[in-house]
């Protein structure tokens, strides 16, 4: 059965504006938005008068003292992804995030033991999952209609000028974690492993070429699926021609992914095989249909847990799964080596922080 439940946003800046239109939008019976967080007095009473939000606070621990809370939504940057997880979850309060979830696989285990003891889960924004053409996509290949993933790749070929790095949080490992590999790839890196299954090694290569950061401003990867399967992953900031891409070839057919921040059921194309065309059409065809994806549907997801009791979309496994592969790419870049699913232990220095051991390059004062 439906009911209401009570959500606080936790930062007002240009995410959390998403976050509060989606949450209009698509679940304005379901989940209601009664406070806000910002130490920002002005951005929070500007926030707060833009979405009809009856009470700000400047913490997240005065939020948790005074509300009677369902969700906190995470929008503040990285840094502090995993202190407001932890509060809240303490607090028996469960946690919607932006990306990254946390900073290292370090951070994320501690979030992950809060999540255990606590009556709250903790849910990752992952909004690329829930269109109607991904979910298909894993409908076709849980009938076997495709036969078996040979090759893959995944592009998030981005640009951000000079002048984006100059929030003072950006482009830094201890306040972004990372640069496109972990702030931007990380969704259509995770939308691909949510379709084609875990990931069992990787080698890859890191570059800062142009941006005044101290994170890569590219990365490329070559990823060894569980199922044996071989992925290119590329990340950039540096590609004024944006685009966002997967690509799937199966035995039976091509299936493309094309679009920038966000995909209809248009974005797809699938290209069969001439002898395996009328069935893999027909599978084509078929239900779901019309979903976009995009935060909305990922939160109507979050609202069905919810109604009943059962853990929030994407579960903490798989969040992890995707965050491990993220610190196996930096591991491999920047010590030169080939990565396995497992070898990020806590005795690496790459579980502790995404640039483990030090980058080739200076970092920048």
């Amino acid at each position: 059965m439906s009911s209401t439940h009570r959500l606080a946003i936790v930062g007002t800046g240009g995410i959390a504006h998403l976050h509060a239109d989606e949450l209009r939008k698509h679940v304005p019976d379901r989940i209601e938005l009664v406070a806000a967080v910002d130490p920002d007095a002005s951005r929070l009473e500007s926030f707060k008068d833009k979405f009809g939000v009856a009470r700000g606070y400047t913490s997240i621990e005065d939020l948790l003292a005074n509300e009677e809370l369902d969700l906190v939504d995470l929008c503040t940057p990285p840094v502090l992804h995993a202190p407001g997880a932890i509060a809240a979850l303490e607090a028996g309060v469960g946690v919607v995030c932006e990306k990254p979830p946390a900073l290292s696989l370090e951070e994320f285990d501690r979030i992950a033991a809060a999540s255990a003891a606590s009556k709250g889960d903790f849910a990752v924004i992952s909004q690329h999952r829930f269109g109607s053409a991904a979910e298909r996509v894993r409908n076709m290949m849980a009938s076997g209609v495709l036969g078996r993933l040979a090759v893959a790749k995944c592009d998030t070929l981005w640009f951000r000028p000079e002048e984006y790095f100059a929030v003072d949080w950006r482009g830094r490992w201890e306040s972004e974690g990372g640069g496109p590999t972990m702030g931007h790839g990380i969704h259509q890196i995770d939308t691909l492993l949510s379709i084609v299954g875990p990931w069992a090694e990787v080698v890859a290569t890191a570059h800062r070429h142009r941006r005044t950061t101290n994170t890569e401003d590219v990365s490329h990867a070559i990823v060894t699926l569980e199922s044996g399967a071989s992925v290119v992953i590329t990340n950039s900031l540096l590609s004024p021609r944006e685009v966002s891409q997967i690509r799937l070839d199966f035995d039976t057919a091509t299936v493309e992914l094309d679009h920038l921040y966000g995909y209809g059921d248009d974005n797809w194309t699938v290209h069969p095989i001439e002898s395996a065309a009328e069935e893999v059409d027909r599978a084509w065809a078929a239900e779901p249909r019309g979903r976009a994806s995009g935060h909305g549907a990922q939160f109507a997801r979050i609202a069905d847990a919810l109604d009943g009791g059962a853990e929030p979309p994407v579960p903490l496994a798989e969040s992890r799964r995707t965050l491990e592969l993220l610190a196996a790419i930096y591991a491999s870049a920047f010590t030169g080596t080939r990565v396995r699913a497992g070898e990020i232990d806590p005795t690496s220095p790459f579980y502790q922080r995404m640039n483990g051991s030090g980058t080739p390059w200076p970092d920048l004062k």
